[in-house]
């Protein structure tokens, strides 16, 4: 989206060359980081985020740390009525593996529905590369990250979300997944009135190195 287009409420990205800020001071920033709480995706409601938004969550989710510039990860959208045809191949791939009754049909046919949109973010992994698979992985994760964090900051909830769908080749099949594909995570994104309950924090494991 070029700066011409970018609504007034949301950010203009930088033109490709151009010097930017080492930092960005921000008090706002550090609060919605220092706040910042998962709502779950069965809490959310329409509206979703706008075309525009969503344009400006992805650009978002790519603007993290690639080393080689790599770009190893991309987005499946689930939006409309895509969400709960998608439902029906989980819940086809359920019930054809395992012992189940309505409300677990239920529950399958609504995986997607739950949210007005889900991201899903694909890690893409060139093995046997100059760059360490792990770290190819890690910047799926950052993706996934930026992504809660712009949609927050935009006045909706998320929720990032694996499940057993994430992992089952089935349903990696139905995604389209290539070799050296899987789920890095499905982002759902939507309104609420929930206000999520502050859970306990793990002390950090903060160590001194001395050599």
């Amino acid at each position: 989206m070029s700066k011409a287009q970018t609504p007034d409420n949301l950010p203009e990205f930088p033109e490709q060359g151009e010097r930017l800020a080492p930092h960005h001071k921000n008090a706002a920033t550090l609060e919605l980081l220092a706040r910042r709480r998962s709502t779950a995706a069965a809490a959310m409601t329409e509206p979703g985020p706008s075309p525009e938004e969503i344009d400006t969550l992805l650009s978002i989710a790519q603007r993290v740390p690639d080393h080689g510039k790599m770009a190893p990860w991309r987005f499946i959208l689930f939006q409309g009525e895509e969400r709960a045809n998608f439902g029906q191949i989980l819940a086809k791939i359920w019930s054809s593996e395992n012992e189940t009754d309505d409300k677990r049909m239920e529950l399958e046919l609504n995986r997607f529905t739950r949210a007005p949109l889900v991201i899903g973010v694909i890690s893409h992994v060139l093995e046997k590369h100059a760059i360490p698979e792990w770290e190819q992985i890690l910047s799926a994760g950052a993706a996934c990250q930026n992504l809660l964090i712009g949609a927050q900051a935009m006045g909706y909830a998320s929720q990032w979300l694996t499940e057993w769908y994430a992992y089952h080749p089935f349903a990696k099949d139905a995604l389209g997944l290539r070799s050296g594909e899987r789920v890095a995570g499905f982002i759902f994104i939507g309104s609420t009135e929930d206000q999520p309950v502050e859970r306990i924090r793990p002390e950090a494991g903060i160590g001194v190195w001395k050599g």
